[in-house]
């Protein structure tokens, strides 16, 4: 079933329950499912990584907001960001954990011979393909650094 069924699906049934606060973090994915669709200018299907990575930037956007909210002493604002992050995140693969992360890390550290901070581009490339929707991309970056060191 392709993201954009589950989605519908998740609306009506959020419609029928009276569920606002749900409603609209799944009528923005939609827009922007609908949006992607217009771009390409197809009617045929998405892929899963097109999808994978709609989803990603939605759910960056909340992140970042809601850093900002907070750093603003909002948590008014803040509160509805989370929720609406909450839902993205249900459509999202689960995400690995900083254990896993690093794990992964040293695998392709060894992989493409890193050796040193100057590698950094190598190391990212092959890790932002293979982490893509699984893990942030601030958190692969920040680890490759650590352990580049």
């Amino acid at each position: 079933m392709s993201l954009k069924t589950k989605i519908e699906a998740e609306i009506k049934q959020a419609m029928l329950n009276k569920d606002k606060e749900r409603l609209t973090p799944l009528r923005a994915i939609k827009a922007l499912i609908l949006l992607a669709e217009s771009e390409k200018g197809g009617g045929d299907e998405m892929s899963e990584e097109v999808e994978l990575k709609l989803l990603t930037k939605a759910a960056k956007q909340r992140k970042d907001s809601l850093a900002i909210y907070r750093e603003q002493n909002r948590e008014d604002l803040a509160a509805k960001e989370e929720s609406e992050l909450a839902v993205i995140e249900e459509f999202l693969p689960k995400q690995m954990t900083e254990e896993e992360l690093e794990q992964g890390l040293k695998e392709i550290i060894t992989q493409v011979g890193a050796s040193g901070p100057q590698d950094m581009g190598k190391v990212m490339g092959v890790a932002t393909k293979k982490f893509a929707g699984v893990a942030d991309g601030k958190t692969v970056s920040m680890l490759t650094k650590k352990l580049l060191s």
